[in-house]
């Protein structure tokens, strides 16, 4: 009766081992399950950032035609000028100090002109000091969204592995009860001894987990 007695204190200690390296595991999965929550947070930010910068960048383009456009528009009334200049020209000769001031006119119209074409210039001096930082931008969120599926992917993959692991250790259980066999389960092996009633299957079977290989080494 004593040595029952140690025997299902030691099966229990084991039974301890196991749990207590089961919790364990849980608390990894649990540790794993907020490092993911962490990285979907960090990727949700990683978007509204990229959608900034698209903003951002849609807001420049949208004053760079409207620089093209005024550009445009002053080179339309230079042109229109022009012509109207020659017929004042031909028509008031003598009126110098008109022909003066439309001369002006035409020369504030080039000072435009030049700066419209000054600010593109600088425009395109911009985007070509800055197109490498862009790109490098779009490069590390797709990075980073390429790390955060590979730690999900894994993350399943730990969580898949552990339930068919308690799967066949039921099953395993179950099998050793009905056959009195020990059963192999990965690194473990699984065996039942009858309890005081010597029948296995009921409620006082005792359940032994030991390392693979130990029913063949306690056989030798």
């Amino acid at each position: 009766m004593r040595r029952l007695e140690t025997r299902l204190a030691e099966e229990t200690q084991r039974l301890e081992r196991l749990y207590e390296a089961y919790r364990k595991a849980e608390g990894d999965i649990a540790d794993k399950q907020a490092l993911i929550d962490v990285l979907e947070k960090e990727a949700l930010d990683r978007e509204i950032e990229r959608e900034g910068l698209e903003h951002l960048l849609s807001e420049k383009d949208n004053k760079i035609r409207e620089l093209e456009l005024d550009g445009a528009k002053s080179s339309k009334r230079v042109e229109h000028l022009e012509p109207e200049l020659e017929k004042m020209e031909e028509k008031y000769s003598k009126e110098r100090a008109m022909l003066g001031r439309v001369y002006e006119i035409t020369e504030e119209l080039d000072e435009q002109l030049q700066t419209a074409q000054s600010e593109l210039e600088a425009r395109d001096d911009w985007y070509v000091q800055h197109m490498k930082v862009f790109e490098d931008l779009n490069q590390a969120i797709k990075d980073r969204y390429e790390m955060i599926e590979s730690a999900v992917e894994k993350a399943a993959e730990f969580q898949k592995a552990q339930e068919s692991f308690k799967q066949r250790m039921e099953e395993a259980i179950s099998t050793a009860q009905k056959t009195g066999a020990t059963i192999p389960v990965g690194p473990v092996e699984v065996s039942v001894d009858a309890g005081p009633d010597g029948v296995l299957g009921t409620d006082d079977d005792e359940i032994q987990v030991n390392p693979a290989g130990t029913a063949e080494q306690e056989e030798e």
